[in-house]
């Protein structure tokens, strides 16, 4: 493993011995992006069928001529059935029939008859080669759509196992902190086969359930599929409890060593223990983690998310937004509160702050170490970059909320999450400045004139972006907004990294098909680690969530007479943030969405209310010890050296500033949001 940060563009990637597992994510992240982008396509064919052929959609190159009578005599063939009539003797009630009924029939039939002769006729005028070609595509890429809807399922199963397992070979799932001898990479890798192991046992358990039950065909192939992709992992983690890396020198365990567990073990472990021993639901953690399979397509969207991140990273667009604030030479404390406002907008855009945080997290620390800031304010501005740009448009996280959740909407949530932000962010700026002191910044002389000037190296970056969002709606009709972001964004980096491989910042002799090649796979082999890694997070969040869902905990915390909205804020505001402590941000709302949230509203809080407050919460609870997601993401990009070096000198504040300043931020603004809404609506 490599901690090192990397903050400048290049053909470059932390993991490089999967560039070939880069490749194979790569082009498996596009299939799937097309497939997403099908129906879309598929209505912009029929658009252009009609365009070029008036009534495209009834046109048939292959008709065939009717064979019908159009010249038929509607009287005489009247008058041959009134003469054709014989009364049925053992019919009582028996009549001869009705000449103007018969007419009438004759007259209609008649009618349908001359509509098909002149839609054959239409069809000879318009049977060109170059209609039969655009329909047998275009009913062909229909008939391929249709056939295909459950594609998407396995797809994911298929990103999940190459990722998860990228991350299973280099020991990269999120844990509390690195192995650092034998014995504590044994227990790591050995815990880990336990859990897979597990895994696979509930599995078969529930195929043996389903079995039994008639219809269930397809979601088998579904599980015999996961107990596949965990049995794989059995094998990673086997080979890996036997090959103990060389760096890895003789030790033992200590009382801390349990901190080297993946997080996604200990959540199995909890999960699989109540199922087991309180529930006897041997099949729970299958059926849980399989609402992975039933949400596939938002979990794809994640992957493309840190594709977009990694990719990023892979240009010098991070580099080149920051020179346009550095001729203002601002002190630390102001560069950290510019770092927070200026990061939030692409955090929006990479789906949450840990993904952004993967990103660019490195330059931003790398940025705040060399304006001067200690290694402890600069750990804290990299954990909290972003953070609460997850509520502002068009983050995925918001759109999962108002996907599971009906009674509120994204537009409702993005308009209160921006006021909420600039609080936060505010709020970050008055406690850095007032701590840090030497805030206020000294410009040189033409600081604005040269800052203008760095604006011109990203006009290309800009003109490119807005030349493929504009094709795209051109070319499929999809406008650029919350719900489409996650296909059209991957496409955008993707020609940002083909602009950015340029002469300048290429290697010698290198083309530049190339170097585009080169960065987007290093941009893959990067996002499948972290892909890997966060969904077996997510994954078995939601089955530690089938906890509270399964138990009577949330009656028990939200009681029938449970009336007061105040009441029911503070435990809302307490369970939210201990779910954000030991959750990722995906499984968490779908946990919420399950258990929490119609309780909570049928007491009296507003649902727009409640799912803000939610994800400030959940902010809070990532940043929040034991646990603290986005310090761990922090130290993944930073390097443990950095972190382990933070000083320890000065007041309690000043030693440790990394944990405290978050807190001291995102508390306040979690308390405000949850309980001065209230006083409008609940007195």
């Amino acid at each position: 493993m490599n901690w090192q940060a990397i903050s400048t563009a290049g053909a470059k990637t932390l993991y490089p011995v999967h560039r070939l597992h880069g490749v194979i994510l790569l082009l498996l992240l596009l299939f799937t992006l097309l497939l997403g982008m099908g129906n879309s396509l598929h209505s912009r064919m029929l658009w252009v069928g009609e365009q070029t052929w008036p009534n495209y959609y009834l046109l048939n190159p292959d008709a065939t001529e009717p064979t019908c009578n159009r010249t038929m005599d509607v009287e005489a063939e009247v008058q041959k059935r009134l003469d054709a009539y014989e009364p049925d003797p053992d019919d009582l009630f028996s009549s001869p029939p009705n000449a103007a009924s018969i007419r009438e029939s004759l007259e209609r039939n008649l009618a349908l008859c001359e509509e098909k002769y002149e839609m054959y006729a239409e069809n000879q005028r318009n049977a060109t080669p170059a209609l039969s070609v655009f329909k047998t595509v275009e009913q062909g890429f229909a008939s391929f759509l249709l056939e295909n809807i459950e594609l998407t399922k396995f797809l994911f199963i298929a990103m999940f196992a190459m990722a998860a397992a990228i991350s299973a070979l280099d020991a990269d799932h999120i844990a509390l902190r690195l192995p650092r001898n034998r014995a504590e990479w044994r227990l790591s890798q050995g815990v880990q086969l336990g859990i897979n192991g597990l895994m696979v046992f509930s599995l078969l358990s529930y195929v043996g359930k389903l079995e039994t039950s008639p219809g269930s065909e397809d979601n088998i192939v579904l599980q015999n599929a996961w107990a596949a992709v965990f049995g794989l992992f059995m094998v990673i983690n086997l080979a890996r409890f036997i090959n103990v890396p060389e760096r890895m020198k003789a030790g033992s365990l200590k009382a801390s060593s349990g901190l080297v567990l993946p997080l996604y073990c200990a959540m199995g472990l909890i999960a699989m223990s109540y199922f087991f021993f309180v529930d006897g639901y041997s099949s729970g953690l299958a059926i849980y983690f399989g609402m992975m399979t039933n949400l596939s397509s938002m979990f794809i969207n994640i992957g493309l998310y840190v594709l977009v991140g990694m990719a990023l990273k892979q240009t010098r667009i991070p580099e080149l937004l920051l020179n346009i604030i550095k001729p203002f030479q601002l002190p630390a404390p102001m560069l950290a509160s510019v770092m927070i406002f200026a990061t939030a907008f692409p955090t929006a855009f990479t789906g949450a702050s840990g993904i952004f945080i993967l990103a660019v997290g490195g330059v931003v620390y790398d940025e705040l170490r060399r304006a001067g800031a200690g290694r402890q304010l600069s750990l804290a501005t990299t954990a909290m970059s972003g953070s609460l740009g997850v509520v502002l448009n068009p983050c995925l996280l918001i759109v999962v909320v108002a996907a599971l959740n009906k009674e509120v909407t994204t537009t409702e949530m993005y308009g209160w999450g921006f006021w909420v932000f600039m609080m936060s962010a505010t709020l970050f700026s008055i406690i850095v400045c007032k701590t840090q002191g030497n805030w206020k910044p000294r410009p040189a002389p033409g600081a604005f004139r040269e800052a203008l000037k760095q604006l011109r190296p990203l006009a290309p970056y800009a003109a490119v972006a807005v030349g493929v969002i504009l094709a795209i709606w051109i070319i499929l009709g999809l406008g650029f907004n919350e719900y489409s972001a996650p296909m059209i964004m991957p496409l955008v980096i993707l020609a940002l990294v083909f602009l950015d491989a340029n002469k300048d910042s290429r290697d010698d002799g290198q083309t530049r098909s190339h170097a585009f090649w080169s960065r987007s796979t290093a941009a893959a082999s990067d996002a499948a680690v972290h892909i890997g890694a966060l969904l077996a997070l997510i994954g078995f969040s939601i089955c530690l969530g089938g906890i509270l869902e399964r138990s009577d905990i949330v009656h028990a915390l939200f009681p029938e007479d449970l009336t007061s909205p105040w009441i029911a804020m503070l435990v809302i505001v307490v369970m939210l943030t201990v779910i954000g402590m030991v959750m990722d941000p995906f499984g968490a709302v779908v946990l919420v969405s399950a258990t929490i949230a119609q309780p909570a509203i049928q007491m009296g809080i507003d649902p727009l209310h409640f799912w803000i407050v939610c994800l400030v919460a959940f902010e809070l609870g990532y940043l929040s010890p034991p646990v603290a997601l986005n310090h761990l993401l922090t130290r993944q990009v930073v390097g443990e050296t950095e972190v382990l070096a933070a000083e320890r000198t000065g007041s309690f504040w000043h030693r440790y500033e990394r944990l405290l300043l978050p807190l001291a931020v995102m508390v306040p603004t979690l308390l405000i949001s949850a309980f001065v809404p209230l006083f409008f609506y609940a007195l």
